[in-house]
């Protein structure tokens, strides 16, 4: 019926949208208390572009690392309808790589908080990737930009885990069943955006990965919540670094 270019048509003729430089990428983030973090920290350096952009994106920042310039992107809030609203927006305006950081919780005993997480395939148990693609239990992330934000990982010291992940909507509805069966598949931690984002990307035919610090855990099927240990603060901390340098590498 209507596309995001004519949703950004609209809020022009309206005076709600002001233009401005197409990022090489975009970090996306969930945790608004970690984006702000990250603005600070940015602004105190003095390499911080703030922008005016329409409601849906809320927050977005451009940062320039290596002549490369970055897009922020967050305060969108959680789960796959909003973030997927905002980066078809961004895919409108030219933008062609995203990588998601955030959290997630564990599904193995052997993942402990703050661990993180690489996604190299996500479960699609939310509705938003059925409207885009065809049926499957996976979405599958970009493998290049997966590899290239291993190797920043990597060379910043970090231990990562590379493995499933599964998204849904509905955290409230996670049952013990699910979590059973997903364990004994050897699937490494539930999401709510990351297939959702993989799905979109692929129909768009745009790049996109995602990665997360473990925040809480259902391993021994107890929620074990920690979103604010310093663990889990430290990994995001990396996450942000590795995603900049992969986005503009």
């Amino acid at each position: 019926m209507f596309s995001p270019h004519d949703f950004i048509a609209y809020l022009k003729k309206q005076g709600l949208w002001e233009d401005f430089p197409v990022p090489d990428g975009v970090v996306l983030f969930y945790q608004r208390w970690f984006l702000n973090q990250v603005v600070a920290n940015e602004t105190a350096a003095g390499g911080l572009q703030t922008h005016p952009v329409p409601p849906s994106l809320l927050s977005f920042h451009l940062v320039t690392r290596d002549a490369e310039t970055i897009g922020l992107s967050g305060g969108f809030g959680i789960g796959a309808p909003a973030a997927v609203a905002v980066m078809e927006e961004l895919i409108a305006v030219g933008v062609d790589k995203f990588i998601g950081i955030g959290t997630a919780g564990s599904l193995q005993k052997d993942l402990q908080i703050g661990n993180i997480v690489l996604c190299d395939r996500a479960i699609r148990d939310e509705g938003v990737s059925h409207h885009y693609v065809a049926p499957a239990k996976y979405a599958l992330p970009s493998s290049e930009l997966t590899g290239r934000l291993k190797d920043e990982l990597s060379g910043l010291g970090v231990a990562v885990r590379m493995g499933t992940t599964w998204t849904i909507d509905a955290p409230y509805r996670e049952t013990v069943e699910e979590l059973r069966r997903y364990q004994a598949e050897g699937v490494l931690t539930v999401d709510m955006e990351a297939a959702a984002l993989a799905s979109v990307a692929a129909f768009r035919g745009v790049e996109f990965t995602a990665a997360f610090a473990v925040s809480d855990s259902l391993a021994d099927l107890i929620w074990d919540p920690q979103f604010r240990s310093m663990d889990v603060a430290k990994s995001l901390d990396l996450l942000y670094s590795g995603a900049v340098a992969a986005l503009a590498s």
